[in-house]
């Protein structure tokens, strides 16, 4: 860089342009002054060359310079184009192959963090369980600050590390990033904008960091606006979305005038069109009506129905109240549900819920409106085509790049944190039985109520998913055990660690044993881990080590539930396990089968074939959009699965009979 001539001086004045203090302005040494026009300088100035063109949506070319622009302590990187600002750029670094235009004011007033440091009120709007944000916030730290508080100590070291997060982020100047986009913009004032990142027609950024890379650049749609925010890369915010003291994951979206304070959203969340206040959204929550509002409550691979609601506030003591719809619960139109409330994992939420049931230890269960009181059917969502459906698709829609991922996402269906519940649940709907009796029309739990038939039905489905699990578990270690021999089977049967036995916990997406995790926090408050890196680390070697856990637990598990002792397991107990595996596959998968055909029933044939003159143009019509239900790509995977299994368990019992 090198300070202007008296000769430069002059033809920038030309120009149009003016300074008080030329000698604070440096250029680069091949800069063409040509390309600065009508640009008023002031404070130190650094300015790169002008040697490209952008080129624009329609096939027009605009070459890099500066033109009709304000700018105040800016530093300019090589072949930007900055123009048309109609306030001033103050305080700014911008990279390289930077595009902004048509730009009210970019401002820097610093000292700024950026938003780390930020605290968001989550889950209950009046404090208490305030999560400090920051750019390396992930849900499983989110998750142990929130619901971690009876571990005071534990709470201020994790304050601590995002202190020291945001002291290290804190600067008296802004950033750009190169290849950042910003045009039709109004009002930016103390945010970091990523590399790659692009703004287009936001009304107002303050206090914010958008966390863009070029591998995962982040789009800021028209009309958004945003203050005291972090956005993370990936991510899309667009139409007039509104957040106040929000953290947006990876490649989340938020658009249709959506509207979000004191929340947080993790890895690919959607939310679209409705109201979120005081939430924790783990990863793959969604929502799309705008009639929906989420409030002071806790959801992940969550899907809400329009028309969803909650509520916090009995008008006592303030919005006080909280919530939790655990892992791929769901609502459907129309529902609420009344704080405080606990609902199982994989459960389907219909009606009005005012008794403040916990269903936590019933998964996968339906809680029904009948009369103004809550019914619970017990594991009904085990036979349900949508739920296998979103177990499907979740790992299809990580819209993350590979590298960079901040949450460790578990994606299993069945896992020791859903099979240990059903284990809990299971146990409890024998219990009822025994003491209410077995002729009994309904049973009374936890604010619910349960019908004889659906008590009988929910016993029956939670044991062949466990043994579906526990078969799948045996199976896999089977296949990585040296089976030269009864002999080396059975010794290989044994875990070798004793890590993974008890509770396991869903800390927002990652699954790990309790007693772990527990572990680990000790750690923490005794400062043996010492910085957000080590403790993220330390949460990635958890979900890393997931299946070498999960035997452990699997083991000890079927132990108890075939009734075996530890040591003494035969070839026989290996072979009837298998063979109670397929039996549960085979049966669940039939049930599923028998779902999906509910879809191709003659009741779902209704308002096909629009002013057709037979029953065959109804058909015809029906078949051209959804399909033979012979051919449906679900269905052919669900006989295929029955297959592929059906072989993988007698290959599983040729190999125990030959030993």
């Amino acid at each position: 860089m090198r300070k202007l001539t008296s000769q430069e001086i002059l033809q920038l004045e030309a120009q149009g342009c003016t300074c008080d203090e030329w000698q604070r302005v440096s250029i680069a040494e091949a800069a063409s002054l040509k390309y600065i026009r009508g640009t008023r300088f002031s404070g130190d100035i650094v300015i790169g060359h002008f040697r490209k063109s952008f080129e624009m949506p329609g096939g027009i070319h605009k070459h890099t310079g500066i033109f009709h622009a304000t700018l105040h302590n800016v530093t300019i990187g090589n072949d930007c184009c900055i123009e048309n600002i109609k306030n001033y750029i103050a305080n700014y670094d911008i990279g390289d192959d930077c595009f902004i235009e048509n730009v009210d004011i970019i401002l820097c007033d610093g000292p700024t963090s950026f938003g780390n440091g930020v605290e968001v009120a989550v889950l209950n709007e009046t404090g208490g369980r305030e999560v400090t944000i920051h750019d390396g916030l992930t849900a499983h730290e989110a998750y142990i600050e929130t619901f971690y508080r009876h571990r005071p100590q534990l709470i201020a070291r994790l304050k601590s590390f995002a202190a020291r997060r945001a002291a290290e982020r804190t600067a008296e100047r802004g950033t750009i990033g190169p290849n950042a986009t910003i045009v039709d913009t109004g009002y930016i004032k103390n945010t970091y904008v990523g590399a790659h990142a692009k703004v287009e027609g936001a009304g107002r950024l303050k206090n914010g960091t958008l966390n863009s890379r070029a591998e995962a650049p982040i789009h800021v749609g028209y009309g958004v606006i945003a203050d005291d925010f972090i956005i993370q890369d990936g991510s899309s915010i667009e139409d007039c979305t509104t957040l106040t003291r929000v953290y947006v994951g990876q490649a989340c979206t938020l658009g249709h005038g959506y509207s979000a304070s004191d929340s947080l959203f993790f890895c690919n969340c959607q939310e679209e069109n409705g109201e979120a206040c005081a939430i924790f959204a783990g990863p793959f929550t969604v929502t799309h009506h705008k009639s929906t509002l989420l409030i002071a409550g806790l959801f992940s691979f969550m899907n809400a129905g329009s028309g969803s609601n909650q509520s916090n506030h009995m008008y006592k003591l303030g919005p006080i109240h909280q919530g939790a719809m655990e892992r791929g619960a769901k609502t459907s139109s129309d529902s609420y549900i009344l704080w405080p409330a606990r609902i199982g994992a994989f459960s389907l939420v219909m009606g009005r819920h005012t008794s403040h049931p916990d269903t936590s230890d019933m998964p996968f269960s339906y809680l029904i409106e009948k009369n103004g009181e809550t019914y619970l059917a017990p594991g009904v969502n085990l036979r349900s085509v949508g739920t296998i459906r979103d177990a499907q698709k979740w790992p299809k829609r990580d819209g993350r790049h590979a590298e960079g991922r901040l949450d460790q996402v578990n994606f299993n269906l069945l896992s020791p944190y859903t099979i240990d519940k059903m284990v809990h649940g299971l146990a409890v709907l024998e219990e009822l039985e025994r003491l209410s009796g077995p002729t009994s029309d309904v049973y009374a739990y936890q604010s619910a109520k349960i019908t004889n038939s659906s008590l009988r039905r929910g016993q029956q489905l939670y044991r062949l998913a466990i043994e579906k699990f526990l078969g799948n578990s045996l199976i896999s270690h089977l296949e990585r055990t040296d089976c030269s021999s009864a002999e080396s089977l059975l010794r290989e049967l044994q875990p070798r660690r004793t890590d993974g036995r008890g509770t396991w916990v869903d800390l927002a997406g990652l699954i790990a044993p309790k007693e772990l995790v527990d572990r680990l926090l000790d750690d923490v408050e005794a400062c043996t881990i010492g910085s957000i890196e080590e403790l993220n680390a330390n949460l990635r070697e958890l979900h890393i080590n997931y299946y070498k856990y999960e035997w452990t637990w699997a083991y000890q598990t079927m132990l108890d539930y075939y009734g075996l002792a530890d040591g003494s397991v035969t070839l026989s107990d290996l072979r009837h396990i298998v063979e109670r595996w397929l039996k549960s596959v085979v049966e669940l998968d039939r049930m599923l089968y028998a779902d999906a055909r509910k879809e191709f029933s003659l009741s779902a044939h209704t308002g096909f074939g629009f002013d057709g003159s037979s029953p065959n143009t109804v058909e015809r019509d029906f078949e051209q959009v959804r399909g033979d239900f012979d051919t449906n790509p679900f269905v052919t995977a669900t006989l295929e699965h029955i297959e592929r299994k059906s072989a993988l368990g007698d290959k599983i019992m040729h190999l125990l009979d030959d030993l």
